[in-house]
């Protein structure tokens, strides 16, 4: 697995380290959280997205992040291309987050 876990300050910094950045914001008491995990770590592994850095964050314990990508609930996903936010929101399939990474290719 290679899904680095994050916070506020390191986000910031990891954004601008590296070129193409996934964000997933999850809360511990969300079903859909739960059920996408194994795709996130499937797809963090996959060699088709190697060049994307993936990073989880807790939408709780994070909340300047939180605002900035104006979360509205968990699974939330940030895309990042060159330390700019291209595209935020809320997803609930692997294809929906596969759909999202192909626009960092």
């Amino acid at each position: 697995m290679n899904i680095i876990e994050s916070n506020d300050n390191h986000l910031r910094q990891l954004i601008f380290e590296k070129d193409k950045v996934i964000v997933k914001f999850v809360d511990e008491t969300c079903p859909v959280c739960e059920r996408l995990a194994p795709s996130f770590n499937k797809l963090s592994v996959d060699s088709r997205f190697s060049d994307i850095t993936f990073v989880r964050m807790h939408a709780s314990q994070n909340p300047v992040s939180s605002k900035e990508v104006k979360l509205k609930g968990t699974p939330f996903f940030a895309i990042y291309l060159n330390g700019t936010l291209q595209e935020c929101g809320l997803l609930s399939s692997e294809e929906e987050i596969k759909q999202l990474l192909q626009k960092l290719k």
